[in-house]
């Protein structure tokens, strides 16, 4: 009896079957962080600026992290990796610096139903221009819990004030910086000091650029005396630094540039 079509690509398709046409599901992850802004290449097809965004999903709320130097790179970039801003429902600034808030604009105009959390310190003129654009401003003072698993370290620094994100896992603490311009050890000492927990990985701007090897030891050092377990550094962290950090970590090294998808699995 002649074999009909359908016959036939049941056949075709049990000679062709493999793992790879047949992959096993992903891992559940608790944690998806997307790098959509930065200066450090990292996926093929995205406009890369100075300056740093990345949207996070999976902590009660999904957030935008600062928002890049310039909101039409920003939208162009998150369309081009599938990602819709409305999704978005809170966004946190690390600091004032145009590189870090020069996209919140352009992101408002598309989506302001949100809570915009920023260091207390930015200027009233700042606060009040996010208020006029629809977004709720809820100014940050001190470190401690933002909303759900999602924690701010408070402002820092003597000059620059910034804060950093820390996010509460399974697998422990993950620390998002803008900037570090409080130095990134002092940040990731805060981090451990507000939950009492452990850092898992700590990554974006680590503020290095122009750093000698000695002073980025030193650094090392200090981060794996804290039993910081994983980093991804990017943005203003300086191609040596990033280098000597790569080395350092070794296969606990992640990348961290634009286009980047970090996951941390439920377990």
């Amino acid at each position: 009896m002649p074999h009909t079509l359908v016959s036939l690509l049941f056949a075709a398709l049990a000679l062709t079957r493999t793992d790879a046409a047949y992959p096993r599901p992903a891992q559940p992850v608790e944690l998806r962080i997307t790098v959509v802004f930065n200066n450090v290449p990292h996926r093929p097809g995205l406009t890369s600026g100075w300056g740093f965004s990345a949207l996070i999903e999976g902590m009660d709320k999904t957030l935008l992290f600062d928002t890049g130097g310039d909101g039409a790179v920003l939208l162009a970039n998150m369309r081009r990796l599938g990602l819709d801003s409305r999704a978005a429902e809170a966004i946190v600034l690390s600091h004032i610096h145009a590189d870090h808030t020069g996209g919140l604009d352009s992101f408002l105009a598309e989506n302001a139903d949100l809570d915009v959390w920023l260091p207390a310190e930015f200027p009233a003129g700042f606060q009040r221009a996010v208020t006029e654009r629809g977004a709720r401003v809820r100014p940050v003072s001190k470190g401690g819990r933002l909303f759900g698993k999602v924690w701010s370290s408070g402002p820092l620094g003597d000059g620059v004030i910034e804060q950093a994100l820390i996010l509460d896992t399974a697998k422990g603490l993950v620390v998002v910086t803008g900037c570090a311009h409080p130095g990134i050890v002092r940040i990731a000492e805060t981090a451990g000091r507000l939950t009492g927990k452990r850092i898992h990985l700590l990554m974006g701007g680590f503020h290095l650029m122009g750093a000698d090897r000695a002073e980025i030891h030193a650094i090392i050092v200090r981060l794996r005396a804290l039993g910081v377990e994983k980093l991804a550094p990017s943005h203003c962290t300086g191609d040596a630094a990033i280098a000597q950090f790569r080395t350092a970590w070794g296969k606990d090294f992640v990348e961290g540039g634009l286009g980047a998808v970090i996951e941390v699995p439920v377990q």
